[in-house]
């Protein structure tokens, strides 16, 4: 039997679920067995909000243990990857992406729009908090740390101290408890984080024989929707503080497969909500998430994103994978 591959993943529950997905689907694809190796992150061991650790927290540590050979690949939530290149690394595969919308647990089986104003909200996302501040509902919004278990407890537990919680849908089904959400949101309310709901399954650009081997996870539409996505949060150069959303669709067009992507910036409290959408070809991808930065710099997204500090390019850590 060919020795195992090391595959590194953070502990967390959520994350040793995804990553034990990806070793299962490239062991049935190729024969190659795949065993786990936890690496502990920076972001791990702290319970600071997430937007004040800085970027790349839950990464850095995992593409550390690359570059020293100590594991062969590395499963990212691909949300939590900064937007600039890491030196001699790959991401060979992105898998079928997960439905990337945002998921609302609710005491009494409650949707959004029925919760009552100054009902306690809790997420760990500047993202979602700036557009929960938008819709005017006069909800009491509270940033939230820990894993999706927590999380749900403060709604559902024995000690529930939140009348909701808003976290990423595809956590909860990669983890079987999509039991608990009372609405997945539309994302005319509520716009997903930029390659929300993907992994990037990453290794050093310099062992081709595993990148030729990884590229059997590839899912061709996810990853062009992501590199849409992620173009559009790159131009911008928005940092952890800035709350920027995209949510890139592929459709079937009068020319053949499109791209439609939208993006968001807004405002920390909410008062300031700039929106667009542009379409293209799935071979554009890129260049539709610059293009479409560009339209919203042009109508003050630089504004909007300095408010809090610009962060600089390359960040992209809305929320921990949790």
């Amino acid at each position: 039997m060919s020795t195992p591959l090391r595959l590194g993943t953070r502990g967390s529950k959520l994350a040793m679920a995804q990553s034990g997905h990806v070793a299962e689907a490239l062991t049935a694809a190729t024969g190659r067995p795949v065993e786990l190796v936890e690496v502990v992150t920076a972001g791990d061991r702290s319970s600071a909000p997430v937007h004040r650790l800085g970027v790349g927290v839950f990464v850095s540590a995992l593409r550390d243990a690359l570059t020293a050979g100590t594991i062969d690949f590395a499963v990212h939530s691909y949300k939590d990857l900064p937007t600039a290149a890491a030196a001699g690394l790959h991401v060979a595969a992105v898998p079928t992406r997960q439905d990337p919308r945002d998921a609302l647990v609710a005491r009494d089986g409650r949707t959004l729009t029925e919760l009552p104003s100054g009902a306690t909200v809790g997420t760990g996302a500047l993202r979602r908090i700036a557009q929960l501040h938008a819709l005017g509902m006069q909800l009491e919004v509270t940033p939230v740390r820990g894993n999706v278990d927590s999380r749900v407890a403060r709604v559902l537990g024995p000690e529930a101290d939140l009348d909701a919680v808003v976290l990423a849908r595809a956590g909860l089904a990669r983890l079987g408890r999509t039991d608990v959400i009372t609405e997945t949101l539309d994302p005319m309310l509520m716009l997903p984080a930029p390659a929300q709901g993907a992994l990037a399954v990453e290794c050093r650009a310099d062992d081709t024989d595993l990148v030729e081997l990884l590229a059997v996870l590839d899912h061709a539409p996810s990853h062009a929707a992501v590199i849409a996505e992620r173009a559009l949060l790159a131009t911008l150069e928005a940092g952890c503080s800035a709350p920027v959303a995209a949510y890139a669709e592929l459709a079937e067009g009068d020319a053949g497969e499109e791209i439609y992507l939208r993006g968001a910036v807004i405002s920390p409290d909410g008062t300031r909500d700039l929106r667009l959408s542009r379409t293209g070809t799935p071979a554009d991808a890129a260049e539709i998430g610059k293009a479409l930065a560009a339209e919203l710099l042009d109508l003050g997204a630089d504004s909007i994103l300095g408010q809090d500090g610009h962060a600089g390019p390359g960040t992209q850590q809305f929320g921990s994978t949790e």
